[in-house]
């Protein structure tokens, strides 16, 4: 091997895995919004272990100020959610939802991917256009696959968005019923014929 090959052949080495990490963190405090392990892979050296990198990664960011949480498919660095409180003064609240929206985003969020037309079955009134677009706005909904069925209506899901508002993982770390219905978010009357628990009426739209 030449001294051009040898010199090539080191360039181009995979470095080692807490590099890898050294380099993993430093991608993902520069992004300006969460990254997906395809799209922090294009930024590094080729043969880097992504997926074992973000574990690494993880563990010796837990128990720590900032920790590194996977949001859906992507991946971004999060204040410890025990000290939420102290970020509390920087929150900004610049509009509030509606209970038509909050209502329509439940039901986005936990019968995902869902039609408009389910969404007003559920709810037990239409769904104005203004308030999906307003989640859509928010960047907490988008649209999901064409369901494969008459018409093929488009159909909704939540966002990575959403999840990282939130301080969700996934989807599957929503609250449960109870937790909703102490927050007022669902009615304590079942809906007949229905095994969950119908979401109560907005007043303007009733």
């Amino acid at each position: 091997m030449n001294e051009t090959t040898s010199r090539f052949a080191i360039d181009f080495a995979i470095p080692p895995m807490p590099e890898q990490e050294r380099m993993v963190e430093a991608v993902l405090f520069a992004a300006a919004a969460p990254l997906s392990s395809r799209e922090i892979a294009e930024r590094l050296p080729g043969g880097c272990d992504v997926p074992e990198a973000l574990a690494g990664l993880r563990r010796r960011y837990e128990g720590r100020g900032v920790e590194l949480r996977r949001l859906g498919e992507a991946w971004a660095f999060r204040t410890a959610g025990d000290l939420g409180f102290l970020m509390a003064r920087e929150a900004v609240e610049t509009r509030k939802l509606s209970r038509a929206a909050i209502e329509t985003l439940a039901i986005i969020a936990y019968h995902q991917p869902v039609t408009r037309a389910e969404i007003e079955e559920i709810r037990g009134v239409s769904v104005s256009g203004g308030t999906i677009d307003l989640l859509m706005e928010l960047g907490w909904v988008k649209f999901g696959r064409r369901r494969d069925t008459p018409g093929r209506p488009m159909t909704f899901v939540v966002t990575p968005g959403f999840l990282d508002h939130f301080g969700l993982e996934s989807a599957g770390d929503l609250p449960g019923v109870a937790e909703l219905r102490a927050a007022g978010l669902l009615d304590n009357r079942p809906a007949p014929g229905r095994p969950q628990p119908e979401l109560p009426l907005d007043e303007d739209e009733a």
